[in-house]
């Protein structure tokens, strides 16, 4: 018989039956009233007026009974916070119970009862079951105390539970220490509090690899996951925990067998120096990977986005097993599309030519996306593997052969990309390609065949007659179409002037009079004022040797790679994005990253060290001191067009004018600014050499300045000698050479000498405590003083203050100890190696969301632009690019705490204005407030 037929009627008065039911003495028509009951609840029906009645059956001796009355109480205990307490006396009870499962069944329905106001009645229960006999209740419990500590993470903290935790870890039963493991790891991923007291050891660690064998396998997996954030104190303790955690390799579950390749991926980082101990990791590392391939499609896409990730970390890996990676008739298109990315990641020369062979049958495969990706990846391996790049131009040719049209027109994309690779190699395939112009119909195919029409025009007897067709049809096509007619065209006029006069002057006319685009207006206005002002700068510019392109454009950034790496066998692993993107917390999880030989030798503990700095700074999610920012709507540009093409425009010098070029120029009467259409502003003639860097390109601000001594406030009373029994003690915060510095003024205003001083630094949100003892060497007598500076650093433990940069002191003589606080200027915390590199701001810049950006200003500054880039970068804000928009003077900078918290921001100078325009992207909002006033006192002062 099957339950379905607690599903059927719905007869009048049937609230009044079941209430009956359940107040009745025959065990039978109990649960069936109460089966009833929960159907009803499945299917959306309020039953909640029934509580008190349900709630009444708990005191059964019917396990079945039990378990479906907590069922009901776990769904309404919420919307009835005031009955549900009525349930606290029979958990209690039943936590005591003779039958071990009815005291894990309690114990489960306590933690998914997520009421606050009955969670501090249930912490006595709770703590007699983790100390259960019976290690399946102490398994449940122990889950039960993250439940806890996500309802109320204050009460489980006071009342002791993560000690218990704690000892769990160390019980003799396999199940219970890794349900205390993953309990633990959950609760130090939300609270920084917590961090600070579960910190993994050498007998701890030893103790849970010991257990790893006895685990089931998703206990493994809890285990595994934990030792990934240790890190080994030497080379003798990584390599005997990448032997015991080998065997998992081979570990049917897969999600075990991704949990043991992250520990060991980690653990390599530490072990490079053993070049063959990692050689031989490599290669256990390959066969389990190739195993995951023979799973579902499913399992198998999870595995190649994690596979994704550890090729571009260490490509030895899988280097010779690049045929399992060749797709199969029957696989799903998003398991052909990963597999198609990892094959070029692997693709070498010793495999290119069954690479290629392969790609072109995929070509001629039914899946559209598919044959593009396919054709794609054959022009990537080109570029990739110069030695085979002839074979891969000639695969291409063969398939615009096909003439299959969405064939033809990515192959003309992506031999484009060849061309720029190698110039002057490959040119004489430019007629093929011609002779397909009439069937490219897509943007992408047309815009690439028209920049190859502009670059190899003097090759192309009719180019000219070729681009007049696209400009006929200008006003149809979409921008970046247009733009490429435009530039293709200035290319075809600055290489055959006499003949394309006509033509210039048509299309530069449709960009800047009858265009509404202003990115399509703008650079018609460029390429006409340098062809009337300076044609040999303007052929600098248009004709410049294009920057080298590389294969691995779509590899993550180093940074992120590293973080990822950290996450393999997570959600992060197959979004490719880290944590914080995707997952929305109270409090901001612990950042990992990968070791480093460095800190290993130096004895780091773990891998969460820097996380615990950073929770002074946490990732988006507290919106609460954004609030005190002032938020000033300002009208600063959209940021992807004003640092979109960072790292694709050119600045190089112009070359010197050529005899006869300015004559032709100078004779056209359709480009001179005397018409009768809109006239530009004719712009200042370039010099020789000048370059186009301030018309196009964003410049680099390397080796402006080199960093300095930072600025240094005045010295401020922080401990008047009332306070102190006649101790004063005056200070301020500075960073000279990297380091910084606590400088003090101690002055004795007592009768008698002053000794014994010694100064402690509270917990605090960036983890300063003193790198050394108070250096006062000899008393200090009577209205006498001393002045000293005593250096600071980071590695003290973190606790997050208001404001951020608040500093709790305690200095103590041989009279008695006193107390002060005092806030450390931001910019003393920004360190010397927070210069980025432009792809990776440009990349980190559009990874950050736009919620996580604040813009205000900052007025009363009379500094240039150049003052202002020197200024900052004395204070260890350092200028990445600089750029001109509108009569409108960009800086683009970025800054790094000691906590390697970056903030990015944009200074927007307006001539004649002493008001700048700041923008600032971070991932950590709660510094903004701070960094934009310290940003603020640094100007002004040097105004």
């Amino acid at each position: 018989m099957t339950d379905s037929k607690y599903f059927t009627t719905t007869k009048k008065g049937e609230i009044a039956e079941l209430k009956a039911d359940l107040a009745g003495d025959k065990k039978e028509k109990k649960r069936d009233a109460v089966k009833k009951i929960i159907a009803n609840m499945t299917v959306g029906k309020d039953v909640s007026t029934l509580f008190p009645d349900v709630v009444n059956c708990m005191q059964t001796s019917d396990v079945e009974l039990k378990k479906l009355v907590y069922l009901y109480l776990m769904n309404y205990a919420k919307s009835h916070p005031d009955m549900a307490i009525m349930a606290v006396n029979t958990f209690a009870r039943d936590c005591e119970d003779h039958n071990p499962l009815v005291r894990a069944l309690a114990v489960r329905t306590m933690g998914c009862i997520r009421v606050d106001k009955i969670t501090e009645y249930l912490c006595d229960p709770l703590r007699k079951c983790l100390k259960d006999d019976d290690p399946y209740v102490r398994k449940t419990a122990a889950v039960c105390v993250v439940k806890m500590h996500d309802i109320n993470a204050s009460l489980v903290e006071d009342q002791g539970f993560l000690d218990l935790l704690k000892d769990l870890v160390s019980d003799s039963n396999p199940m219970v220490v890794a349900n205390a493991v993953a309990s633990l790891t959950e609760i130090c991923d939300t609270s920084p509090s917590a961090r600070s007291q579960f910190e993994l050891n050498p007998a701890l660690v030893n103790k849970l690899l010991t257990s790893l064998n006895e685990c089931a396998e998703w206990g493994q997996v809890f285990v595994l996951d934990s030792l990934a954030l240790y890190m080994p104190n030497d080379d003798r303790e990584a390599k005997n925990i990448c032997e015991r955690v080998t065997p998992r390799l081979a570990h049917s579950n897969s999600a075990v067998v991704l949990s043991a390749v992250r520990v060991i991926m980690r653990l390599m980082e530490v072990l490079d120096e053993h070049v063959d101990y990692c050689h031989a990791l490599t290669k256990k590392l390959a066969p389990p990977l190739v195993t995951l391939l023979s799973s579902e499609p499913e399992i198998q896409y999870v595995a190649l986005r994690n596979i994704s990730l550890i090729v571009q970390k260490r490509p030895n890996i899988l280097k010779a097993d690049i045929k399992v990676f060749f797709v199969k008739y029957n696989d799903p298109i998003y398991v052909k599309l990963e597999k198609l990315d990892i094959m070029i990641r692997l693709c070498s020369d010793v495999n290119i030519q069954s690479v290629l062979a392969e790609l072109k049958e995929y070509a001629a495969e039914v899946d559209v996306d598919f044959v593009r990706k396919s054709v794609r990846a054959i022009g990537r391996c080109a570029i990739k593997v110069e030695s085979e790049a002839e074979r891969a131009v000639q695969t291409l040719l063969e398939l615009i052969q096909t003439k299959v049209n969405y064939v033809v027109q990515e192959a003309v994309v992506v031999i484009k990309d060849i061309f720029r690779k190698y110039p002057n190699k490959y040119e004489n395939i430019i007629s093929t390609l011609c002779e397909n112009l009439n069937s490219l119909d897509e943007p992408d195919a047309r815009a690439s065949m028209i920049w190859i029409l502009g670059e190899y025009a003097e090759r192309i007897d009719n180019a000219a007659e070729l681009l007049e067709s696209f400009v006929e049809h200008f006003a149809d096509e979409p921008t970046h179409v247009q733009l490429q007619v435009l530039t293709a065209v200035v290319k075809l006029f600055l290489k055959q002037p006499n003949d394309t006069q006509t033509l210039v002057q048509s299309v530069l006319s449709l960009a800047t009079q009858e265009s509404d685009n202003p990115d399509l207006r703008d650079r018609g206005y460029i390429y006409w004022r340098l062809l009337s002002t300076d044609p040999a700068a303007a052929k600098a510019v248009v004709l410049a040797e294009k920057p080298h392109i590389s294969e691995e454009t779509d590899l993550l950034e180093p940074a992120l790679l590293d973080e990822l790496i950290c996450h393999i066998a997570s959600l992060s692993s197959v979004y490719h994005k880290p944590p914080a993107n995707f997952t929305e917390r109270k409090t901001p999880s612990r950042a990992v990253t990968l070791p480093t030989k460095a800190e290993a030798t130096a004895g780091a503990q773990t891998a969460e060290q820097p996380a615990q700095q950073a929770a002074a700074a946490p990732a988006a999610g507290a919106p609460a001191p954004v609030a005190a920012a002032t938020v000033i709507p300002t009208a600063v540009p959209g940021q992807d067009n004003l640092i979109g093409d960072l790292l694709s425009l050119d600045s190089r010098p112009a070359e010197p004018p050529q005899a006869g070029l300015g004559d032709i120029l100078s004779d056209l009467g359709g480009l001179g600014l005397t018409g009768s259409g809109p006239t530009p502003a004719a712009a200042a003639p370039m010099a020789n050499g000048a370059g186009v860097g301030d018309i196009f390109s964003l410049q680099s601000a390397a080796g402006m300045f080199q960093p300095g001594t930072s600025y240094t406030a005045p010295k401020e009373v922080w401990l008047p000698a009332n306070k102190g029994k006649g101790l004063q003690v005056e200070g301020t915060f500075s960073r000279r050479q990297g380091q910084l510095f606590m400088d003090l003024t101690v002055s004795n205003r007592a009768m008698q000498a002053m000794t014994g001083f010694a100064v402690q630094c509270n917990r605090n949100s960036f983890g300063l405590t003193p790198s050394q003892a108070l250096h006062i060497p000899h008393p200090i007598g009577a209205n006498q003083s001393v002045q000293t500076s005593l250096p600071l650093n980071t590695m003290g433990p973190v606790q997050r203050l208001e404001p951020l940069g608040l500093l709790q002191v305690a200095i103590k003589n041989a009279i008695d100890v006193f107390y002060f606080s005092c806030n450390v200027p931001y910019w003393t915390l920004w360190v010397e190696e927070g210069k980025m590199d432009r792809k990776v701001f440009l990349a980190t810049w559009k990874d950050i969301p736009s919620t996580n950006e604040v813009q205000c200003t900052i007025n009363g500054v009379s500094l240039t632009t150049e003052r202002a880039a020197e200024v900052l970068e004395l204070n260890n804000v350092f200028l990445i690019a600089k750029r001109t928009v509108e009569a409108q003077e960009l800086l683009y900078v970025s800054l790094v705490f000691t906590n390697k918290v970056h903030v990015l921001g944009e200074l927007k100078f307006t001539p004649g204005s002493t008001t700048i325009a700041l923008a600032l992207k971070t991932r950590a909002l709660d510094v903004i407030p701070g960094v934009q006033v310290a940003l603020e006192t640094i100007l002004h002062l040097q105004s």
